[in-house]
């Protein structure tokens, strides 16, 4: 008998148990809040853009580079095969001294399409240089001192004479 006792004994805490558990499962009622949502939880906001870069004479070339590669990549989506000339105008249009720019040839001394152009702008005592073109890879920039001519490019450069 006592082993039928145990029986029933267990049976009833087993269905004890059941009625606890599916009781721990229904969580809430749907018209009150859950223990977890709190009424002073801050709403998500979306991040303000930043404006873009402009052109800030008092600052130095690092400062601006930003801006320096701002105006440089639009020529690029507006041109795909952009030269010096097309670097150069934009730079002036945006701002930067054209007597303080170099840039390199678009042909090779035997006519060929060069590989890359090199640009640069001499500002506040720094250079700003971009290249552009298939051999670099797109488009890089740097700030660099000036070298010890005074310019910013090393090697030959064409006259910026228009």
């Amino acid at each position: 008998m006592a082993r039928r006792v145990t029986g029933i004994a267990v049976s009833a805490l087993a269905g004890a148990a059941l009625v606890v558990a599916l009781a721990a499962c229904t969580g809430s009622p749907p018209d009150q809040p859950s223990a977890s949502a709190s009424p002073s939880t801050p709403a998500t906001t979306r991040p303000t853009p930043s404006a873009p870069p402009t052109l800030s004479p008092q600052l130095s070339a690092s400062e601006n580079l930003p801006y320096f590669d701002s105006v440089n990549t639009a020529v690029i989506t507006g041109k795909a095969d952009a030269g010096g000339r097309d670097f150069i105008d934009a730079l002036v249009v945006a701002g930067f001294d054209k007597t303080q720019m170099e840039v390199t040839a678009d042909r090779t001394t035997v006519d060929l399409q060069a590989d890359s152009v090199q640009f640069a702008v001499l500002f506040q005592g720094e250079c700003l240089v971009g290249q552009y073109g298939p051999a670099s890879g797109g488009y890089h920039s740097a700030v660099r001192p000036p070298l010890g001519t005074g310019g910013c490019l090393v090697g030959e450069t064409r006259p910026i004479d228009w």
